[in-house]
């Protein structure tokens, strides 16, 4: 995918999309229900940002309610209203939706809010950026090459605007992301949130001398789908581990919710069922791996903590995901340039709003130059 050549918002910056929506004249209409539509509308309360309606696509619309306003039809919308302002309430990294959701955003004025994934505790707003622009700058100058600096910088840009247009301009297919990665020289890899296999099956794919693999998953039913697939036969040797991948050997409060949104209820942004699991280290596993994965539902920092150990003695490549909290984008980066023998990339896959975002760590000595 070409990359704009982007660069960070102005500082200080003077208004963002809640500003600008707080202004709007026009009827503000909100597409999709659910826990994103729940979370919306709280932020535009604090706001008194009041939406005319709410409204599905055409053909999922059965004459139900969301929150106390009849949900319509994207065609009854259009009926009812000359000019609108839509605000996206869902995600969807799905091609023939990204597709459609470009088409709307050509013809109508659409925002796509930047949401946090884990806790309700930040937003990447106006007065975030501001207070944190040193930080998010030096975050900034640490990317090692052109594409991670403009993807980083249309981040941003998405995350203050709400425009969907940066996040279509800046993103990279999956065979992109992996072309940054020594794959040849990984033959063990570390899944810390490894879900139902989905990155082991990447592995595979990708790495052709890949022999062994240990993934970590706290969520019960995640681990009964991992555990389905690995006693299919993967023809590497496996061991799956039933835990929380943090800074600390011990047991953690887990909120289970049997897909990729589980996590330690510290970090939860929502209540679920919660029980008792235990909590490891990579250190704590005391062996060498080529490639250690970190996609922990807001849990990254402390899973980096439980790690450094491991990336002192064995020099692995890293893949950290970087969305769950709206610092995670520099605080992450930050203290990842401690370990000055690597270089740091970004990638981020295409979806909105602007999730799967992943920094790269790659051993100066093993880039793919």
């Amino acid at each position: 995918m070409p990359y704009l050549n982007f660069s960070l918002p102005s500082y200080p910056l003077m208004r963002d999309m809640w500003d600008e929506l707080a202004l709007e004249t026009r009827p503000i209409v909100i597409y999709g229900m659910g826990n994103g539509a729940d979370k919306l509308l709280a932020r535009m309360e604090k706001y008194n940002i009041t939406p005319s309606d709410i409204f599905a696509s055409d053909g999922f619309v059965r004459g139900h309610s969301f929150r106390g306003m009849r949900v319509l039809s994207f065609s009854e919308i259009k009926e009812k209203y000359e000019d609108f302002v839509i605000i996206l309430s869902f995600a969807s990294s799905r091609t023939e939706v990204l597709e459609m959701l470009c088409d709307i955003d050509k013809k109508y004025d659409m925002y796509v809010p930047d949401m946090p994934v884990a806790g309700e505790e930040e937003y990447f707003d106006r007065e975030f950026y501001n207070d944190n622009y040193d930080k998010i700058l030096s975050a900034y100058n640490s990317l090692a090459d052109e594409i991670s600096k403009n993807a980083y910088a249309a981040i941003v840009n998405y995350k203050l605007s709400g425009r969907m247009s940066y996040l279509e301009s800046a993103y990279s297919e999956k065979d992109e992301l992996y072309s940054c990665l020594p794959c040849d020289s990984i033959h063990s890899m570390l899944d810390l949130g490894a879900y139902n296999g989905d990155t082991l099956r990447e592995g595979i794919e990708y790495f052709p001398h890949l022999s062994e693999a240990v993934l970590v998953e706290p969520d019960p039913k995640n681990y009964k789908r991992l555990m389905k697939y690995l006693d299919s036969g993967v023809g590497i040797q496996t061991k799956a581990i039933n835990a929380c991948a943090l800074d600390r050997v011990g047991e953690v409060f887990f909120a289970s919710s049997g897909n990729r949104n589980s996590t330690a209820t510290a970090t939860a942004s929502y209540k679920n069922k919660e029980s008792e699991i235990p909590s490891i280290t990579a250190d704590s596993l005391e062996r060498p791996f080529d490639y250690i994965k970190y996609d922990v539902e807001g849990a990254e920092m402390a899973a980096l903590l439980g790690t450094h150990g491991t990336i002192e003695k064995y020099r692995p490549t890293l893949l950290v995901s970087l969305y769950h909290r709206s610092r995670d984008l520099f605080e992450i980066v930050n203290y990842l340039t401690r370990y000055e023998e690597y270089d740091l990339f970004l990638r981020r896959l295409r979806c909105v709003p602007a999730w799967e975002i992943d920094l790269i760590l790659i051993p100066k000595d093993k880039r793919n130059d």
